[in-house]
């Protein structure tokens, strides 16, 4: 089974991507200065022990004929050379690529007398595979140090090899390395917590910019007054995020410039709407009631005379229930309060479906109620309405013998009304815009009068839940159609504007 291997975290905020920045490319610049140190300085102190090697010359091994004891078993000449030989200095003769004799000069005060030493068959083969051409290399012997060795050629056509220890060099390096990651450590520690500071600074007006443009992404901008919060502070404008800065600023005074007179903009039209519907009321009121009238005349009319009063009266009522529609839209759009008392959920319902029947018998209409009644506080007349439109939508745009349910719910703390119908659905292309104004189906959900209404019913059932507090959910699909609304029961919701 293979383990995941865990990811590295992801730097996620430009002020963590520029510190880790910055320290990445300090620790790459101290990994070339201790890397470039460090050769350098193996190299010089190599160089300088490769002169001490060629100042040593071949004395050592060359006494290591005599059997390399001290001078009580030979002539004296060997203690010479050995006094004049470094501590730890090695050498070797080798004949006919044979090692006759080895031996390392001991420290000062060591107790044993005897310089030879045991060499294994690869440190043997290792001193013979040196070539006598009197160029310093590196030898590793098993069991013993590292040495720089020097092979010449003697006076009997031996082979003399001269070594000095690495050891001192190889200490001296790996304290340079020590010293140096200590160091190089803790400018890197050091770096980044001053770095991260500096840029912390540095992105100060940037952070500001940001904190502005949350503010903004929270505000409710799609209509209604838009106060937009105070700008972000002034910053260098030579810098990039000065400019920046001030690009934003500019922005928001585009915005709130277009946010302000579109709401003006809005504010003309709802009072238009408001001012020609209540101006219109009156003409269409006289209009249905003249014909109403000439209807009532007594004496013989020509049935076309009577067909076209009877057209006109209901022209005019139709158009008389359109203009209260729209008076009641622009008065809610105005934030005109609805009444806030307790309404018996439970019978409004019953009333409604009792009212939906008459007007739709080829339906089947059926009811799901609690067992207790379910009250809301709200506007009795307004939510009657809003079940009104919904009946009246299910019945319209669904074929005869569509089964309707009207279905209601309450947790105690709200109360939730459905009108259900399996009828064909909703179009598709029409559900994003389903409670927009004058919203009107060209692909129609049944064969019948789905046109009579004006497409205002559904925007109207929105706009009063919306002043109710609630909202309103339409899910819709083919042989199932559902506005879901939900209503705070038994205490009032906020107050609308």
């Amino acid at each position: 089974m293979r383990i995941p291997l865990p990811r590295p975290p992801l730097l996620r905020t430009l002020r963590a991507r520029l510190t880790a920045g910055l320290v990445v490319l300090l620790a790459v610049s101290c990994a070339a200065v201790g890397v470039a140190a460090v050769v350098e300085l193996n190299g010089f102190l190599t160089r300088r022990l490769d002169e001490q090697l060629s100042e040593v010359g071949s004395r050592f091994p060359a006494s290591l004929e005599h059997g390399g004891r001290l001078p009580d078993d030979h002539d004296g000449d060997e203690h010479g050379d050995t006094r004049r030989q470094a501590a730890g200095t090695f050498g070797a003769r080798l004949l006919n690529g044979t090692v006759t004799n080895a031996a390392v000069v001991p420290l000062s005060g060591a107790e044993t007398t005897d310089l030879t030493v045991d060499l294994t068959g690869a440190d043997r083969r290792a001193l013979a595979s040196v070539p006598a051409d009197g160029r310093p290399r590196t030898l590793h012997l098993s069991g013993h140090e590292s040495y720089r060795v020097l092979a010449t050629r003697g006076l009997d056509s031996d082979v003399l090899i001269t070594g000095l220890p690495l050891e001192p060099v190889e200490a001296t390096v790996h304290r340079l390395e020590l010293v140096a990651a200590i160091v190089f450590g803790a400018a890197l520690a050091l770096t980044g917590v001053a770095g991260a500071l500096w840029v912390r600074w540095s992105l100060r007006p940037l952070s500001r910019v940001a904190a502005t443009a949350t503010r903004v992404s929270e505000l409710p901008l799609a209509s209604g007054v838009v106060a937009l919060p105070p700008r972000a502070p002034a910053a260098d404008p030579r810098s990039e995020v000065g400019q920046m800065a001030g690009a934003f600023d500019r922005m928001l005074g585009h915005v709130e410039d277009a946010l302000t007179k579109r709401h003006a903009s809005e504010e003309r039209l709802r009072t238009f709407a408001a001012d020609a519907s209540h101006e219109l009321r009156t003409p269409v009121a006289s209009v249905r009631g003249h014909a109403e009238l000439a209807l009532l005349h007594p004496g013989p009319v020509p049935a076309e005379v009577t067909r076209a009063l009877e057209r006109i009266a209901a022209e005019s009522s139709r158009m008389g229930a359109m203009v209260d529609d729209l008076l009641l839209l622009a008065r809610l759009d105005a934030g005109r309060p609805l009444e806030r008392l307790p309404v018996d959920l439970t019978r409004l319902v019953l009333d409604a479906v009792t009212d939906a029947k008459a007007a739709g018998p080829g339906h089947r209409w059926s009811l799901e109620l609690p067992e207790e009644p379910v009250t809301v506080t709200g506007d009795e007349h307004r939510l009657h309405q809003v079940l009104a439109n919904l009946l009246a939508n299910a019945r319209l745009h669904t074929p005869v013998g569509t089964k309707v349910t009207v279905s209601l719910d309450t947790d105690g703390s709200t109360a939730t009304l459905k009108v259900h119908d399996d009828g064909p659905g909703v179009p598709a292309d029409l559900r994003p815009g389903v409670f927009e104004r004058f919203t009107r189906a060209d692909r129609r959900r049944s064969t019948d009068a789905v046109g009579a209404g004006a497409g205002l019913g559904l925007s109207i059932v929105a706009a009063v839940v919306e002043a109710h507090g609630a909202d309103v959910i339409l899910d819709s699909r083919p042989g199932a159609t559902t506005f879901t609304v939900t209503l705070t029961a038994g205490r009032p919701g906020p107050e609308h504007g």
